[in-house]
């Protein structure tokens, strides 16, 4: 395998995706956080919000409607999601460690513009990588073909010379059918070791 360009998804790739903590945050007793998650982050109106679809209010009113009992604590808990993400200490080096090396750096990730602009401080690795495709921009969500067609597209990709990286099996699956050399991330060590640096 020659690859010249690494591929991350960004939420528990680059960054830690910290749901249960952050709703834990707020002091909620363990029913209260379990009925939250429930009918915000782990229902499929969450996606839609990452495809860019859905404003701010209409996904919070989607969740109130999925448990209508806890209205104030979801309206509450989503006023603002900073806290929500909080990047590796491996992140930043990583990425400059394989552009030191020749590699070309992307991203692609499904993601909010809530969470771009509210979690800004635990995202500035982008300006270090390549470019890369934010779900929420282009109203495509993986593991949808159009997204891995625009990247290549984009960025003028031969897929078999890129290595992605993605915590979901189905979007790896996706990117290994579009050509791409692609990997669950398990972890930074174990994903060093499909790299050759």
């Amino acid at each position: 395998m020659s690859v010249n360009t690494i591929i991350f998804d960004i939420g528990n790739v680059l960054v830690d995706f910290r749901w249960k903590e952050f709703i834990a945050d707020f002091g909620y007793d363990k029913e209260i956080q379990e009925r939250i998650a429930r009918a915000s982050v782990l229902d499929n109106s969450w996606h839609e919000f990452d495809r860019g679809v859905v404003s701010e209010s209409e996904l919070v009113d989607m969740f109130v409607c999925n448990d209508p009992g806890i209205e104030d604590e979801i309206r509450r808990t989503y006023r603002s999601i900073k806290g929500l993400l909080k990047q590796y200490d491996y992140t930043k080096p990583w990425i400059r460690e394989l552009k030191d090396k020749g590699f070309r750096v992307l991203y692609l990730s499904n993601f909010s513009e809530k969470a771009d602009r509210e979690c800004a401080d635990e995202m500035d690795f982008i300006p270090l990588m390549d470019g890369g495709i934010l779900s929420y921009r282009v109203k495509l969500i993986k593991p949808e073909a159009a997204i891995y067609e625009l990247l290549t597209d984009t960025y003028d990709l031969t897929p078999s010379e890129c290595l992605f990286f993605d915590d979901t099996p189905a979007n790896v699956e996706a990117a290994r059918r579009h050509g791409y050399n692609a990997e669950v991330f398990s972890g930074y060590e174990a994903a060093r070791q499909y790299i050759k640096i």
